[in-house]
């Protein structure tokens, strides 16, 4: 079972204060890069896997979406997606991303935001994920970068430019990584780029964009923390397809 750090009371108190939490999607920084990767949305049957506040859910009608599941492990996620949404066709439920099941063939797009490097069984996920699309349906999905989730060296040190970076180490082994992040012990998965790929072709995908991430020169101007994202991808952003 996926780690339900999420309703862990101080995890979810740290998140809420992050500007994603609190601006939804106009918050993340990396969003108009991953809205350029979504198809269109005019009557598409969706479902949005780690759908905490449930934004990009509710962004999705906007866009025209017929109907959106939105799919979270975290009871507190669900119960505040369900205070700000009041769109009947939304629905939320409370499942397992590590034992998920979907029905076949049902989604246009299947969508998911910074949730799969917590999910140990990735493949199996990536399987299930391609036959519930239908024929020519999309998944687009970001992630933790792995040059992000690799380093357990001893720390960050600044460069010429003063901005933070951090060693990659251990970047070939694969597996769990354990963090202190809002709470102790937050369990991640740490997989080399070329993994993600090869797991997604072996389930059928054809890989349509792969974006490493990285804040422009007007985000750094407007957010000066930014910029030590421009010294290592933290995330990337993956748009794949169902062509048969």
């Amino acid at each position: 079972m996926t780690q339900n750090i999420y309703d862990d009371q101080a995890f979810f108190d740290g998140y809420a204060g992050l500007g994603r939490s609190q601006f939804g999607l106009d918050g993340a920084p990396e969003w108009s890069s991953l809205k350029a990767m979504l198809p269109d949305m005019n009557g598409a049957h969706v479902a949005d896997l780690g759908c905490g506040y449930g934004w990009f859910c509710r962004a999705a009608r906007e866009m025209g979406a017929a109907d959106v599941l939105g799919l979270d492990i975290s009871e507190k996620m669900l119960e505040k997606a369900r205070s700000m949404t009041p769109d009947t066709g939304i629905r939320y439920e409370r499942r397992d991303l590590e034992a998920l099941t979907l029905p076949e063939t049902s989604f246009d797009l299947i969508y998911s935001s910074l949730t799969l490097h917590y999910i140990d069984a990735l493949p199996a996920l990536f399987r299930t994920i391609f036959q519930a699309l239908k024929a020519g349906g999309h998944f687009v999905f970001s992630g933790e970068h792995p040059v992000y989730t690799a380093p357990c060296g001893p720390g960050w040190k600044l460069n010429e430019q003063g901005h933070k970076t951090w060693p990659v180490d251990g970047y070939q082994r694969e597996g769990q990584r354990v963090t202190d992040w809002f709470a102790e012990g937050v369990i991640k998965q740490h997989r080399k780029l070329g993994t993600y790929i090869n797991s997604l072709i072996e389930a059928g995908f054809v890989i349509r964009h792969l974006d490493e991430w990285g804040p422009s020169a007007e985000q750094i101007a407007a957010y000066p923390d930014l910029a030590e994202e421009a010294e290592r991808p933290m995330l990337f952003l993956m748009s794949v397809q169902k062509t048969r």
